[in-house]
């Protein structure tokens, strides 16, 4: 059997939170809360935090239109140095840059881009996950 490490989010509602964190290009690190959304493609966060640490937003990797809640939308994806969220750390993790409403409670949107690779099990009603 392969041994699974569990993780309890904040619940808000029906909401799952987790906190994370990223470095900067100069080794600063900021935490940052992040709302589990299955419904994500992508790890999003605000633009000012990625400026905070360092991201070029108008040089990104790449630029994307997905769908957001107002249509369709256009974003850039930056890097950032390393990528932290239930005990795993990423390297030059690539981050969806993007204005969330001023009244959103969260910093961004764990997406599937990460939950996928980590085979994380949500339970909701528990409000934990399990990844492997």
């Amino acid at each position: 059997m392969t041994s699974q490490r569990l993780y309890r989010c904040s619940r808000y509602g029906n909401l799952l939170v987790l906190k994370a964190a990223a470095s900067s290009t100069s080794n600063t690190v900021r935490q940052f809360r992040l709302l589990v959304d299955t419904g994500s493609t992508y790890t999003v966060l605000r633009v000012n935090i990625l400026e905070a640490l360092g991201c070029d937003i108008q040089n990104p990797l790449r630029r994307i239109r997905t769908s957001a809640g107002g249509g369709i939308v256009e974003a850039s994806v930056v890097a950032v140095p390393w990528f932290s969220c239930l005990g795993e750390r990423l390297e030059n993790f690539p981050i969806v840059a993007y204005t969330l409403p001023a009244t959103t409670f969260v910093d961004g949107l764990l997406g599937m881009d990460f939950l996928t690779p980590m085979q994380a099990i949500i339970y909701a009603k528990e409000g934990e996950i399990r990844i492997r």
